[in-house]
């Protein structure tokens, strides 16, 4: 069940509106704070993972809220991208941000273990593959990737711009 209906082996597809929708309420049902947070963001922002995983407190949050819009660097092109962060996003992201243990970290996604200071590229796709078999898809169709394709593929299928889908994934 769920493959995407244009997957090609070794293509890593979008989740569909149905697969986010599925997701964010079974994190949200489990109270997992990180994982929706990290859900939204991924949605949201269409980044490769480790510039996702890299993310700092204080690149989304500032004069005690999260912020409606920020910037980040490319680590592949080391282009500068603005993006917009969603009101579904900014509420759990200052979820995440207010619990306990995350006062004086520095990471929006601490590393759990003590060789690395944030969540690495390797563990978020195991998570992003519990999210995926959490709802009955083949966890081989689908990955960090596809995060980066969802809310683009969305776009496209909304409007037909190709160019705007270029400029949300920061290629030129």
């Amino acid at each position: 069940m769920g493959l995407p209906h244009d997957f090609r082996p070794g293509m890593q597809g979008p989740l569909l509106p149905k697969h986010m929708w599925s997701i964010r309420v079974r994190l949200e049902m489990a109270g997992n704070k990180r994982d929706l947070a990290l859900f939204n963001l991924a949605v949201d922002n269409k980044w490769r993972d480790r510039d996702l995983v890299g993310l700092k407190v204080r690149d989304v949050f500032a004069a005690g809220r999260v912020r409606e819009r920020a910037s980040i660097i490319q680590s592949k092109t080391g282009n500068s991208v603005r993006f917009e962060i969603t009101e579904t996003t900014r509420q759990s992201l200052e979820c995440r941000i207010a619990d306990p243990e995350m006062i004086g970290l520095d990471y929006l996604w601490p590393s759990r273990l003590h060789h690395g200071p944030h969540l690495s590229t390797r563990q978020y796709a195991r998570i992003l593959r519990e999210w995926v078999m959490s709802i009955g898809l083949e966890p081989s169709a689908y990955g960090t990737h596809s995060m980066r394709r969802t809310k683009v593929a969305q776009t496209y299928k909304n409007t037909g711009n190709l160019r705007a889908v270029q400029l949300l994934l920061g290629h030129t």
